[in-house]
């Protein structure tokens, strides 16, 4: 009997024991101003427009109750981040779910894999069409037989205009309403596909071959981020192109929105390779951080797994490149320009000459994932300086503008890596004096969005912390 009395109060023991929870081991919701305060010590600290922003001073409050004052004056983590915000900073992000930033950082996205852009019609009706830029292997998109130059005009049965594209492209999965395009009318043809999205893990070189056009040996590389993770099949590809004794590059930047600092000063470094040691670019931080953190960033002649570059040592480069091409695209483009000829053929770059990294709320200097509050999943991808060339350029505001102008002719994309696609046509007829065939399209349009416009990561340079 007593056995059983004493088991029957350690079972009570137990139960009443599990019913109360540590608080040093239940994770604490972080409030507004917990957030808020986190997005002001980080601009504070490392916004390249800090100075912009008289709130941002290092005396703009008396203490910290007089900060909160302003802080909660402010309805939400978002008002505050873009009132923050400098009137010429087009870039600087803040996120709710960093998981998802991560993710994205290392080329994983949510994604049916049908990669597009959004053109208004000519009409001036506000209505949109989007056409296929490329298909990513092995997705949804591949499997039900999308292909670059597909046109469609409705997303499960609306008409895309300028007000609706965003809404219509967000869910998991939508139906696009395919259609004809001569050029100058875009009419619907009846044909539907459902595309799917799933987690996708996008290797950005798309497209490396050699390609042989009047006897010389020609690399061509269509590279559409420059993502970290990828960096040894980058330098693999031109491992090949060494082996093919190409004579020359075109690189193919036209859908490349940015992304790593280090993997674009490793690609100019692969395309030259004589230049080992002296300066690609130059930082410029707010003035509070200038002296601590700026620093030269140099020809290398590894990446970032310590493997050796593989360089062409080429004296020019051909690029393609649009107003899609942004930040690490146009890096490589600025940092090469002051040691070999860059012919660019296109349209006008982004024009974005700043880099981020991301911010944690955790204690400053680092503001790192290891010491973040785990109470929210808020981050910031602030601009934290500017990138200047060997010749002291940057502030390029309004783009890179090509040496020879092209614009892509939606009524006819051509296939990528074709001597015949109107845009390596070009590059090809300045390379070789016999003009090779190209045909444009009279009607100008105008693109309004992309695929990529989603990504929380789009058009953003990232610098290692």
């Amino acid at each position: 009997m007593k056995k059983k009395s004493l088991l029957f109060i350690l079972l009570v023991a137990i139960l009443f024991s599990s019913c109360f929870k540590d608080n040093d081991d239940e994770i604490q919701i972080a409030s507004t101003l917990d957030i808020q305060n986190f997005i002001y010590r980080g601009l504070n600290f490392f916004y390249l427009y800090k100075a912009d922003t008289d709130e941002l001073a290092n005396d703009a409050f008396a203490d910290q109750n007089d900060l909160n004052a302003f802080l909660t004056s402010k309805n939400s983590p978002e008002e505050l981040f873009e009132y923050l915000r400098s009137p010429q900073d087009r870039f600087s992000i803040l996120v709710d779910d960093y998981i998802a930033l991560e993710n994205a950082l290392n080329g994983i996205t949510l994604n049916n894999g049908m990669e597009f852009g959004l053109v208004f019609y000519p009409d001036g009706s506000g209505n949109v069409f989007g056409y296929v830029r490329y298909v990513l292997p092995n997705s949804d998109a591949s499997n039900k037989g999308v292909t670059r130059g597909m046109i469609f005009n409705t997303i499960s049965g609306q008409q895309i205009n300028e007000n609706n594209f965003s809404e219509l492209i967000s869910p998991d999965s939508y139906t696009i309403g395919l259609a004809d395009f001569d050029g100058t009318t875009i009419t619907a043809n009846g044909e539907n596909i459902e595309l799917v999205k799933s987690q996708i893990t996008e290797n950005p070189v798309h497209i490396a071959q050699t390609l042989t056009v009047q006897g010389q040996n020609i690399g061509y590389l269509m590279y559409n981020a420059f993502t970290r993770n990828f960096d040894p099949q980058l330098n693999s590809a031109f491992a090949q192109f060494q082996a093919d004794n190409v004579t020359d590059l075109i690189l193919d930047l036209r859908y490349n929105g940015g992304g790593s600092v280090d993997t674009a000063i490793d690609l100019g470094t692969m395309i030259t390779g004589q230049f080992n040691n002296e300066l690609f670019i130059s930082e410029r931080w707010n003035e509070d951080r200038q002296a601590e953190y700026a620093e030269d960033k140099l020809f290398n002649t590894t990446i970032s797994n310590g493997d050796q570059i593989n360089s062409l040592n080429l004296n020019r480069v051909y690029v393609i490149t649009s107003g899609r091409s942004a930040s690490a695209s146009e890096l490589v483009i600025n940092g090469l320009d002051p040691y070999i000829n860059v012919i660019q053929v296109g349209d006008v770059t982004t024009g974005k000459f700043q880099a981020s990294f991301l911010l944690y709320d955790a204690p400053a200097p680092n503001f790192s994932r290891s010491e973040a509050n785990t109470g929210h999943t808020y981050a910031m991808l602030p601009l934290v300086f500017k990138t200047v060339n060997a010749n002291g350029f940057t502030d390029f505001v309004d783009g890179l503008v090509p040496e020879v102008a092209v614009e892509e002719d939606y009524s006819n994309l051509g296939a990528l890596g074709d001597v015949n696609e109107p845009l390596l046509a070009a590059v090809l007829n300045e390379i070789f004096p016999s003009p090779m065939p190209q045909t444009r399209s009279n009607v100008q349009y105008e693109e309004i969005s992309e695929s990529k416009a989603n990504s929380p990561i789009y058009q953003l340079m990232i610098a290692e912390q």
